[in-house]
């Protein structure tokens, strides 16, 4: 099909992929969940004039998620992607991942909850299902590299390709990837790193791709009402465990709760214990004991982070570090104690006392705009 007039010029569709040779003598592999984001990543590089092939990984229940909006890789999603290679002319292929997903991403979800933690889903799916079983299955394919949906940048340096920040802020996804190898970076690459979301929707709606106005994806995707906790206590039905909400300070318990599941590090709402002289937060989950135990705000702060499993992406940078400690929060000054990298453990210690630092979640380090690698929380350091 014909590429829209934006190709001709503004964009050369195939520099967005960095091709190692001429486009007609490549295969590009596009991970395909059925999204606008992963869609227009297909079209551009069918325009390229590189052989492409799309693929999709099932990874829940397609009966479950039928019918859904805004879902990733199950139900009418797959059928979206369908589509949409029909409508490019490309080939696409479905893999059934459902095990492979259960067993590293959902089963591990449900035991860090039960642990206390509060984990990230699309951390480790794509450490496991998107980065590691869709890169093997491109290269099998005899692929020149794997193309994604992501909103972050590759940027070829000294010492190999880096992992930047999306140059969209709003819609930067780079939190979520800290955890890819050097290897993967090679091979990865992500075009829309440069775009803004109104464009993107703007270059399926010229491809005439049917979901120029999808909704953009949920971030538990396998969680159909977004109601975690009903799927924790059905895979783990001790996670229901009721317990006591306990007063950090002076050990007064406040009442009690239906399972430590509902509650996070540095949450307010939800706690049904009015009447207090200050407001009160989760400051601390006790998994034996079931107690979530709360304090006041100055309570969450922290001066220190001990992270493990790392990863470093590229050598290690000299000057002033950052660490954003939620996807959702700015990155903050840090100074980093130990070696970052090849699954190590370290501290990170925050230049001002950071709040609600919660256990489970990740440790991203950047040194400005680049992703240099992170972590897991294990621990904290109270300010």
């Amino acid at each position: 099909m014909n590429a829209p007039a934006f190709l001709d010029n503004a964009v050369n569709a195939a520099a967005l992929f960095d091709l190692p040779r001429p486009a007609a003598q490549c295969r590009i592999v596009v991970a395909m969940s059925g999204g606008v984001d992963s869609s227009v990543v297909a079209a551009l590089a069918a325009a390229s004039g590189a052989e492409v092939i799309g693929i999709t990984l099932q990874l829940y229940d397609y009966g479950a998620a039928t019918g859904r909006k805004g879902a990733c890789c199950a139900g009418d999603d797959i059928q979206d992607a369908r589509m949409v290679a029909d409508r490019l002319g490309i080939a696409h292929y479905v893999f059934d991942h459902e095990t492979a997903f259960r067993e590293e991403v959902v089963e591990t979800f449900a035991d860090e909850y039960l642990a206390g933690r509060t984990p990230i889903p699309c951390i480790r799916c794509n450490m496991g299902p998107k980065f590691t079983d869709l890169l093997r299955m491109a290269r099998e394919l005899g692929a020149d590299c794997l193309a994604t949906g992501h909103y972050v940048r590759r940027v070829e340096a000294e010492g190999g390709a880096q992992l930047h920040r999306a140059l969209d802020p709003a819609r930067d996804q780079s939190y979520f990837l800290y955890a890819t190898t050097d290897a993967q970076m090679d091979f990865l690459r992500f075009p829309l790193g440069g775009l803004p979301k109104q464009e993107v929707r703007r270059i399926a709606e010229e491809f005439g791709l049917t979901v120029a106005a999808k909704p953009d994806s949920q971030d538990i995707c396998f969680v159909p009402d977004g109601d975690y906790a009903r799927i924790v206590k059905a895979m783990r039905p001790e996670a229901g465990r009721p317990g006591n909400i306990v007063h950090a300070q002076s050990g007064e318990v406040l009442g009690q709760h239906p399972g430590i599941i509902h509650f996070t590090v540095g949450q307010r709402r939800g706690l049904e214990i009015g009447g207090q002289a200050e407001p009160l937060y989760v400051v601390n989950l006790d998994p034996e004991s079931a107690e979530v135990r709360v304090g006041p705000k100055r309570m969450l702060a922290v001066s220190a982070a001990q992270i493990v499993e790392t990863n470093r992406i590229g050598p290690m940078p000299v000057g002033q570090l950052t660490a954003k400690v939620r996807s959702l929060s700015k990155p903050v000054p840090v100074t980093l104690e130990g070696s970052l990298g090849e699954g190590a453990s370290c501290t990170i210690r925050f230049e001002n006392p950071e709040f609600g630092v919660a256990p489970g979640q990740a440790a991203v380090i950047y040194h400005g705009e680049r992703v240099v690698g992170g972590g897991w929380i294990a621990a904290t350091t109270a300010a």
